[in-house]
């Protein structure tokens, strides 16, 4: 790859994340299983945010912290440059996290009892997040095409509503079946939700993961029609792309000033505060963080090759969901008629993420955010795991 830089932004560098409490690595500490569960990637974060970390050390002071104009001004220009939203900075509202937003916006309409609609398979905390305010889950399956390619089923969505439902979630660019829902399908599901007064909340986080963002654009809620972006929280971070998931700071952008207030209110006292650090990183990623993201891109969309071509040729009994966004693969073991597939997958070195917390049980999540060489690795693995069940 060319361009300025290219020696700063090393991905094949292999970060020693052993003995740094590191979530993804500590699960099999002394055990020989590659960990490519739990989506955060293996690469050091952009130079200039690790600069402007060191920066703000260097002054000494870590107290309480507000989120500055300044830093909001950076997320309302990012978001008009980079995915033409225009929004007014006072729509902003900055969160530890986008899974406690969840939690807020089902609790921010109805009461209890109330029903929650979401897309299967998704990222666990959608399936859980209604119980905290004790509302009801109504889980739509995804619809999937005969070349394994996910969208949303609307028939069955139709039928899922009823006079109790009052939000719906949905997950774009979509973990873990990596879609990236069209003009077409986000405008439908945003006219749907209008339709049947449903609060729309958009966990955009991925968005700026998009593997060839010219074929499929990322469609943020935000850019919606006013009357339509009305009802709509969107879920934002530069968490998973610039891999700062540990610094928790993430932000909802809702335009209707009293369902913001009814979000804040539902949040309460339980958020915490948010670490200083978090807002530089954020705002430093976004400002400066570009071409490092594209050397990124670069490199996942290699990484992804490297996973589907090995699928395909070597082990054709594993078929790989096709890919749109996130460093997340979808693998379909049904072939393997595993009793326990992550469980089978863990005893010969690969840890997975498990299907079952998504929603199907039949499947993996692979997270290909690591080096080639790694990657590598787990695909040998995955092949004599497979090639043991003849």
């Amino acid at each position: 790859s060319g361009g300025e830089g290219v020696s700063d932004f090393d991905f094949d560098f292999p970060a020693d994340r052993r003995g740094t409490g590191s979530l993804k690595y500590d699960r099999y500490a002394g055990r020989d299983v590659i960990p490519l569960w739990v989506a955060d990637m293996d690469f050091r974060s952009p130079p200039a945010v690790i600069d402007a970390l060191h920066r703000r050390v260097e002054h000494g002071v870590f107290g309480y912290t507000r989120p500055s104009e300044e830093l909001t001004s950076v997320v309302v220009d990012y978001l008009d440059r980079k995915h033409g939203a225009e929004i007014d900075p006072s729509w902003v509202v900055w969160l530890p996290g986008c899974v406690p937003a969840l939690s807020m916006a089902c609790a921010s309409v109805g009461e209890a009892g109330s029903e929650v609609i979401t897309f299967t398979p998704v990222y666990p905390p959608f399936l859980h997040v209604h119980r905290d305010s004790a509302r009801v889950c109504r889980e739509v399956p995804l619809a999937v095409g005969d070349d394994g390619r996910y969208a949303i089923d609307t028939e069955a969505l139709a039928a899922s509503v009823t006079s109790k439902t009052k939000v719906l979630l949905f997950c774009n660019p979509h973990n873990p079946v990596g879609r990236v829902f069209t003009r077409q399908e986000t405008e439908g599901l945003a006219q749907f939700c209008h339709d049947h007064d449903l609060l729309l909340c958009a966990d955009e986080i991925h968005c700026d993961l998009i593997l060839d963002e010219q074929r499929t654009p990322h469609v943020s809620a935000l850019t919606l029609s006013n009357e339509l972006r009305d009802r709509t929280i969107t879920l934002l971070a530069a968490s998973k792309t610039y891999n700062i998931a540990g610094l928790a700071c993430a932000y909802a952008v809702i335009p209707n000033a009293e369902l913001r207030r009814d979000f804040v209110k539902a949040g309460g006292k339980l958020l915490p505060e948010i670490s200083p650090l978090s807002f530089i990183a954020t705002a430093v990623a976004y400002e400066q963080g570009e071409a490092w993201r594209q050397e990124l891109l670069e490199y996942l969309r290699e990484s992804w090759r490297i996973v589907h071509t090995f699928v395909r040729e070597q082990i054709p009994r594993v078929k790989v969901t096709p890919l749109e966004a996130t460093y997340l693969a979808w693998l379909d073991v049904r072939e393997l008629n595993l009793p326990d597939p992550h469980q089978y997958f863990e005893e010969h070195g690969l840890g997975f993420s498990r299907g079952g917390d998504f929603g199907d049980s039949r499947f993996v999540r692979m997270n290909f955010g690591c080096t080639h060489e790694t990657l590598r690795r787990a695909l040998e693995r995955l092949r004599a795991a497979v090639d043991c069940l003849h």
